[in-house]
């Protein structure tokens, strides 16, 4: 059962040792190579497969990297060649940013209201709450009827003041991507968040390089303007993949998108503006420091506790 995100941290905790801070998943240093040893250009799709098998989360993928293979074999040949090049882009480089708008596309030319990994198209606010009844009651009354609904339901909510909702979205229309670190038993693991309208979804970086542009969505925010002006309150809840995330770790990566869109310190919001415009400029490193600083996902270390009561 997740409680409502966290509106501010703390940011003086200590950084750990450089050893603590060590990036896993795909996103690895420039000099090792992005698929690690092995997995250089013109391997054969055994050899590349080798060289995924090396990532940490690699078990989590393996069934559908299998499939594509099956299914695709000059897909997955195709994507595994094109290794050599990603090792050679800077790390925001993307068509990273491309996916969402990729997987939208598909879904209006099948005119489905589900979207590929079960999530709900066009997810409305007048689906969950009767907005013209609630439109009687002050911001507090509407906040609390949204908490105690969502405190029942295993899932991520919140209920974001219109000023940081404001400055989280006059950001994200000119910064669209990120990528988010998530604390995991083994290190890190990375997601690349993209907003489309007011729907910030994620998905493992994994996942996009080796499924491109079909990534499915692992994670969607969905956050409702409708009350803003009226209110002073915009009300924000998810869905999930719960395969690849559970409740305690969709939330961390919520918690970071206020942290690093919506923060008044300007060398967090900088990391931001480096991945989308100056993508040569961006080190990874600088978000997982800034996600230690702040003592988000302090709580999904092993043998770590939460400084929250």
């Amino acid at each position: 059962m997740a409680g409502p995100l966290a509106q501010g941290w703390g940011l003086g905790a200590a950084l750990r040792s450089r050893a603590a801070l060590r990036p896993l998943g795909l996103l690895a240093p420039p000099a090792r190579g992005v698929l690690g040893p092995g997995a250089g250009a013109g391997a054969g799709s055994g050899s590349g497969e080798a060289g995924l098998e090396e990532n940490p989360f690699y078990g989590k993928y393996r069934h559908k990297i299998q499939e594509l293979r099956r299914s695709s074999p000059d897909v997955f040949e195709s994507r595994m060649e094109k290794r050599s090049e990603v090792k050679k882009q800077p790390v925001g480089y993307s068509k990273q940013g491309e996916f969402i708008r990729c997987m939208e596309e598909k879904a209006e030319g099948l005119g489905t209201k589900t979207s590929k990994g079960g999530f709900t198209k066009d997810k409305t606010l007048d689906s969950i709450l009767n907005v013209e009844m609630v439109k009687e009651k002050s911001a507090e009354e509407i906040k609390q009827i949204w908490n105690q609904y969502f405190s029942a339901k295993d899932t991520v909510y919140a209920v974001i003041p219109a000023e940081k909702f404001d400055l989280m979205w006059k950001r994200a229309q000119k910064c669209p991507s990120f990528l988010y670190a998530l604390p995991r038993k083994e290190g890190y693991e990375f997601f690349v968040g993209q907003w489309s309208g007011t729907e910030l979804h994620f998905t493992s970086l994994i996942n996009v390089q080796t499924q491109g542009e079909t990534a499915p969505s692992q994670l969607v925010l969905y956050h409702y303007p409708e009350l803003q002006k009226e209110k002073g309150i915009v009300l924000m809840t998810a869905e999930m993949d719960s395969k690849f995330l559970v409740v305690h770790q969709a939330q961390c990566l919520a918690n970071q998108a206020q942290l690093f869109y919506a923060t008044d310190r300007s060398e967090t919001y900088e990391l931001v503006e480096t991945f989308n415009h100056r993508s040569s400029e961006f080190k990874y490193m600088s978000v997982i420091a800034e996600l230690e600083q702040s003592g988000l996902g302090r709580e999904l270390r092993p043998g770590q506790v939460s400084d929250k009561s």
